[in-house]
């Protein structure tokens, strides 16, 4: 498996374009990507019990188990506005299908941007008329943007069956990040060949490991939407669970899942660092996953990080807030320097430690020692600038 560059139309069979529809003042808003034929879908959705509508829709389209196109709208959300904005995803599905010939059961809706406003029905039909199968895929990933200050994609590919197949990631995400999932969008594309409901069960299960062990600012998003078409292009032979072909596949969805949550993370609102906890010796690898996640959404831990300061008993405090077992024996290491060992502090050059946290990328390390679990998560730092962002962001 190796990285390449592409986009999200790189897979065979797939095309995306974008285009200004003038919900913002002169960005690319309204993007689409479209499939040949009929792809297998799969989709995860957020946790939010406030969920838009667009996302109310896609749960339906993923039941059914095809699509072949995602339109995606990128400064209004559509949540929290009633039949009409009901209505109106409706009518983009209706509106998308009629431009390029489609089911229109089988187009899925989504939209990201501010709560309780109607979308404008009259500059999403005229930008819908503008867009192409023909048009220019790169822009997809810049119109699903809001606070986000860079575009985030990945590519891939292997062989499976004999094939060569492609795997395509593009994602938004910056604020209202605490997944299950968050004021994310996700779209992966692959021209491999597998059934919708193993697609379905592979992405759930990467789902846990990856984009819902990011966190930016602790709120859950009414519009987090991860879908994945795969339209079988490539000709491999249908991928079968347990077997040689599928253990491929599923690394390459776990490759580009957790290689678009990091991206996220790191582009958090605000955020000047990546923040990367690694923990060990939970009990088992959820309560792994769920201390390392409680340890990056702290929002001391998280200002520590943002001012260079190496106080590592806020990290310890996380721990004991979110373990529901004794962690007598804890061995703590920031930037692979050991600060803590068998629970008691180990001297360290202060000074030295708080330059080394004046880096990018940030990394810290906790071993429980109470059993085999293992786990990670990702955040970023809180700034100045999140509050800023977040005081701001309707005016």
């Amino acid at each position: 498996m190796k990285e390449i560059s592409g986009n999200i139309a790189s897979p065979k069979g797939f095309t995306a374009d974008a285009v200004h529809a003038q919900l913002k003042y002169k960005k690319l808003d309204l993007g689409i990507i479209l499939s040949e034929k009929s792809a297998a879908v799969a989709g995860v959705f957020t946790t939010n019990k406030v969920c838009a509508a667009p996302v109310k829709f896609d749960r339906e389209v993923v039941k059914k188990g095809l699509a072949q196109a995602i339109i995606c709208n990128s400064a209004i959300a559509n949540a929290v506005t009633g039949e009409e904005g009901w209505q109106n995803v409706a009518k983009t599905q209706k509106l998308v299908a009629e431009k390029f010939n489609l089911d229109e059961k089988q187009v899925a809706v989504c939209s990201t941007g501010v709560i309780g406003v109607q979308l404008p029905m009259d500059k999403i039909a005229a930008g819908i008329a503008k867009l192409s199968e023909n048009g220019t895929a790169d822009h997809f990933a810049q119109a699903i943007l809001t606070t986000d200050t860079k575009t985030k994609t990945i590519t891939l590919e292997t062989e499976i069956g004999g094939k060569l197949v492609t795997m395509s990631g593009v994602c938004k995400g910056s604020g209202m990040i605490h997944p299950n999932m968050a004021t994310m969008l996700a779209f992966i594309t692959t021209d491999a060949n597998i059934s919708s409901d193993l697609l379905q069960a592979t992405l759930s299960k990467t789902i846990e490991t990856t984009f819902n062990q990011i966190t930016v600012d602790g709120d859950t998003s009414t519009n987090d939407t991860v879908l994945v078409l795969a339209n079988g292009a490539a000709e491999n032979p249908e991928i079968l669970k347990d077997s040689s072909d599928y253990e491929r596949f599923e690394k390459m969805l776990a490759t580009v899942c957790a290689a678009l949550a990091k991206k996220i993370a790191a582009d958090g609102e605000g955020a000047t660092k990546l923040i990367e906890v690694t923990l060990n010796g939970a009990p088992d690898d959820l309560t792994a996953r769920m201390i390392a996640k409680k340890i990056v959404g702290s929002s001391l831990v998280k200002t520590a990080i943002f001012g260079a300061d190496p106080n590592w008993g806020r990290i310890i405090s996380s721990i004991g807030q979110s373990a529901d077992f004794e962690v007598p024996d804890i061995a703590l290491e920031i930037q692979n320097e050991l600060v803590l060992h068998h629970s008691t502090p180990v001297a360290f050059d202060s000074a030295w430690l708080s330059e080394k946290l004046k880096e990018d990328k940030i990394f810290i390390k906790a071993d429980l020692n109470a059993g085999k679990g293992t786990g990670k998560a990702w955040g970023c730092d809180l700034t100045y600038k999140y509050v800023e962002i977040n005081a701001l962001y309707t005016s």
